[in-house]
């Protein structure tokens, strides 16, 4: 790829569209600005519709003077394909345009993204210099639409981690991203139908699997302190005196508490998904209303940690430790019935006729 290259797009509402990409792309900024292409907020360029006159040919001209090369997309502004996408798609969406000018940019996405598919490969290995974000202004997912590499027409469309469970590229509970063709009816229609209700699954998997660690580490963490306690001595076999016993007992406590944090945030969205009476375990349903009664104390504890006034962290210990230890002997039950649980499905979009495709007008050109 060259060092200095701009990408010229068509876009339905602001015309020609240019975006800057490069390890040397201040020159193809220079170009741009020289030959009278302004610059919003999302770092694309365009060409004002009632600007200088300003054709290809000059741009070409001028491009040629900073050592730039100019290509010309078949297809459409990725910012228009976002939002024709985001516009047939269930619920509020938000659209953004994304430029990874150069190259070591794009890089920066590889831990976020949270993929197990096609798209977390093509980031690692090609050459994405913009892509789009679509984000659910209720549920919080964030979606990335990246033109599809050796492709003149598919997309590719996957998603970033969910907020405190992100593992980036090759988390195992991580959904596959999904191709996309270039109508944004039938565009809508599989990400709704396919890849929103796996990426849903995922997130419930990895949110189990995310509390089962938790309960599992403090339940380790409690039998060592147990065994410590109960003999006097460290694990070492270092005695312990009555004032080293309560420092180990209170960084113990300290220590539950923030990883038990995990459970206060991921799991009363998993209760609320649980149905015991149709479960194989019907008569879990006490112990999971137990199991919420003291999360929510434990909600209301943390509420006064971070907003109210100062809390000792003994006095937080103690208040925190009846629900980490009410979890840690009934943590099982409520994991076998998330583990049953799955979310929702969204309701299924009905097939439109596609009126736009995704791509450009064909008469694509590029010139250098």
């Amino acid at each position: 790829m060259a060092e200095a290259q701009i990408i010229l797009s068509h876009s339905r509402e602001s015309g020609i569209v240019a975006i800057a990409s490069g390890e040397q792309y201040p020159w193809a900024h220079s170009t741009l600005a020289e030959s009278g292409f302004r610059r919003d907020d999302e770092g694309a360029y365009h060409l004002p519709v009632d600007g200088n006159g300003t054709t290809v040919v000059d741009l070409v001209r001028c491009a040629k003077r900073h050592r730039t090369t100019v290509h010309m997309s078949s297809r459409r502004f990725i910012g228009d394909a976002a939002r024709d996408l985001a516009r047939q798609l269930p619920g509020q969406w938000n659209t953004s345009v994304e430029i990874y000018s150069h190259p070591a940019w794009q890089e920066d996405l590889v831990p976020w993204i949270w993929d197990s598919g096609e798209l977390g490969r093509v980031l690692q290995s090609e050459r994405i210099p913009y892509a789009a974000t679509l984000t659910d202004t209720v549920q919080g997912t964030v979606l990335l639409l990246v033109e599809r590499p050796g492709s003149q027409l598919d997309y590719l469309v996957g998603a970033f981690g969910p907020e405190g469970l992100a593992e980036g590229y090759g988390d195992p509970h991580a959904p596959r991203s999904i191709v996309l063709p270039p109508f944004p009816g039938l565009a809508a229609r599989a990400v709704a139908d396919r890849y929103l209700p796996s990426y849903e699954q995922a997130v419930h998997a990895r949110r189990t699997a995310a509390i089962a660690t938790v309960l599992g580490g403090i339940r380790s963490e409690h039998d060592a302190w147990q065994a410590m306690a109960a003999s006097g001595s460290s694990s070492d076999a270092t005695p312990q005196n009555a004032a080293a016993l309560c420092a180990a007992t209170e960084e113990f406590l300290d220590h539950s508490w923030r990883r038990f944090l995990t459970v206060v945030d991921h799991a009363p969205t998993l209760i609320a998904r649980c149905r015991p009476a149709s479960s194989p375990w019907p008569d879990d349903a006490a112990t999971l209303t137990r199991l919420t009664d003291v999360l929510s104390d434990a909600e209301t504890l943390l509420d006064e940690v971070v907003h109210g006034n100062s809390v000792p962290s003994q006095e937080r210990n103690a208040r925190a430790w009846p629900a980490i230890q009410t979890w840690l002997t009934d943590g099982e039950i409520f994991l076998r019935q998330a583990r049953v649980s799955a979310p929702h499905r969204r309701p299924s979009l009905p097939l439109s006729t596609p009126v736009h495709p995704l791509t450009a007008v064909p008469s694509a050109h590029r010139s250098h």
